[in-house]
């Protein structure tokens, strides 16, 4: 059963996305050594004007420590203020 969640006011539904974890030159990094996750895709958005600036699909960076965590269908999630989004990264955020 999937579960549905849908982000209140100015909030974001983001779907963590994971940083790799073997570097450049090969290494592989332990799970202790890697960063915490700043990327995520937007799911679900909340219906204030701030929220409406990011779409489903997008993907965005997000600040460090922010947001609630969440599991979702064995999917590590986050809900964040729209506020709390840096940027859009690629195609969809260069021209909206």
């Amino acid at each position: 059963m999937t579960e549905s969640v849908r982000p209140l006011g100015s909030r974001v539904l983001l779907r963590v996305l994971e940083e790799a974890s073997v570097t450049k030159s090969g290494l592989v990094l332990p799970d202790t050594a890697k960063e915490k996750p700043q990327r995520g895709e937007v799911i679900a958005v909340g219906e204030d004007e701030a929220a409406s600036r990011v779409h489903p699909g997008d993907r965005v960076l997000f600040a460090k420590y922010t947001g609630t965590e969440l599991r979702l269908d064995g999917t590590d999630h986050l809900i964040v203020d729209a506020t709390e989004l840096l940027a859009v990264v690629g195609a969809h955020g260069a021209d909206g």
